[in-house]
């Protein structure tokens, strides 16, 4: 097994120095309430910039072998993004959200292709529903149900992300609740997913909640005004509370209609989460809404990571359910060094937690070392035994995904 498994990392770098750059996938373990052992989480992200492998079917299933191999089990790749399903969305086009369906250079469907070929390596995917309520203001969307925005105490409706300018749909409306229940069932009850997975963007800028239908409904329920400071701590929880409930209501809702099915969350650190963008992740860790946690730590050293990993509403997680640490592996105007990496992986696992990296294309190509260095550096660091889990008693197997088109 030895000799198979170090053949097939040499036939991947050989790919990668060739000029055939792979990417991959990772599994993913059950809720972490009844596992017998811990399994250390070890994730990847697969983005809008990793869709050049994605979109062929040849290097998405090699890069599904290649990180089954490396070691990783969590595979979170992108499903919506920009106001778009990045899959042949049925809920999507009904509501005339987008004008073409999303599809693989072969015509494959592509959420259900790298679904079945994780599955046939032992992987879980998990897939990643990336704007949230987050959406370009020139987005079908955005255009079609302006009421369906909330805005600023000034009216305004956008703000600045790394996504650039957005607007940002009311978390708190019936109409928008519907839409991504609708979505994220889809995903995990049409295609077999082992999960959905909500970032820092399942949120709302504290600015944000001053439409007339949110100041209607604090209204209503205080009898009073919504602050004119929107930093003010009972409007900030009012806010946060309500995004609390629909996510509780949503995580009931996968887990009534897919036995099984997790609930991923990857936040902001808490302190940011909450006061900035009315996410309470903590309250979703302790109310059983989340069933795994990867808090984004994107510190460029290792002075500025450390802090984060002792912090008590981390270490509580991590006591309740699977916890890691989301790290940067590389950006194109920021290299990250894979002596860095090495540094903040022996950190992080020190606070028994698991570690993930976003996102697959920086793992190999955006760093200061070759390729096939830094997948070496890998395979070192994710090469050793794993431990596994049975998985909780009285779960159904998964059923299997969409068959790609004909």
């Amino acid at each position: 097994m030895a000799g198979q498994r170090r053949h097939r990392l040499i036939g991947w770098i050989a790919l990668v120095v060739g000029g055939c750059l792979l990417s991959g996938l990772p599994q993913l373990s059950h809720p972490a309430q009844a596992q017998a052992q811990p399994v250390e989480l070890r994730g990847v992200w697969l983005t809008a910039n990793d869709m050049p492998v994605l979109r062929d079917r040849a290097r998405m299933q090699a890069a599904v072998n290649q990180l089954a191999d490396l070691g990783f089990n969590r595979l979170y790749p992108v499903v919506w993004n920009g106001g778009f399903a990045y899959y042949p969305s049925r809920v999507s086009q009904e509501r005339e959200l987008q004008d073409f369906t999303f599809r693989g250079l072969q015509g494959q469907d592509i959420l259900a292709e790298v679904i079945s070929a994780g599955r046939r390596r032992g992987l879980k995917v998990i897939p990643w529903f990336e704007f949230g309520f987050m959406a370009p203001p020139d987005s079908p969307m955005a255009r079609r149900h302006r009421s369906w925005l909330t805005q600023k105490r000034d009216g305004g409706l956008t703000s600045i992300s790394a996504a650039g300018t957005v607007v940002w749909l009311n978390p708190f409306r019936p109409e928008v609740q519907q839409l991504i229940t609708d979505l994220v069932l889809e995903v995990v009850n049409d295609y077999g997913a082992d999960g959905i997975q909500f970032d820092d963007h399942m949120s709302l800028p504290r600015e944000f909640g001053y439409d007339p239908f949110t100041t209607a409904l604090y209204r209503k329920e205080t009898k009073h005004d919504p602050p004119a400071n929107p930093e003010d701590p009972s409007w900030v929880k009012w806010r946060a509370d309500r995004i609390t409930a629909f996510m509780e209501q949503l995580a009931g809702t996968v887990r009534s209609t897919r036995p099984g099915a997790l609930i991923s969350i990857s936040p902001n650190y808490y302190d940011f989460a909450y006061k900035l963008q009315l996410q309470d992740w903590r309250a979703w860790v302790q109310r059983g809404i989340a069933d795994e946690l990867l808090v984004q730590i994107y510190r460029p050293d290792l002075e500025s990571y450390l802090p984060h990993l002792s912090r008590p509403e981390v270490q509580e997680a991590r006591q309740r359910i699977p916890t890691a640490i989301a790290m940067m592996s590389g950006q194109r105007n920021r290299p990250t060094p894979l002596a860095l990496i090495r540094e903040k992986v022996a950190a992080t696992r020190a606070q028994g937690l698991g570690v993930a990296f976003f996102y697959f294309e920086s793992l190999w190509s955006l760093g200061p070392e070759p390729a096939e260095a830094r997948i070496a550096g890998f395979a070192e660091l994710l090469g050793g035994p794993q431990v596994t889990s049975p998985p909780r008693p009285g779960l159904p197997p998964l059923p299997p995904p969409l068959p790609p088109p004909p």
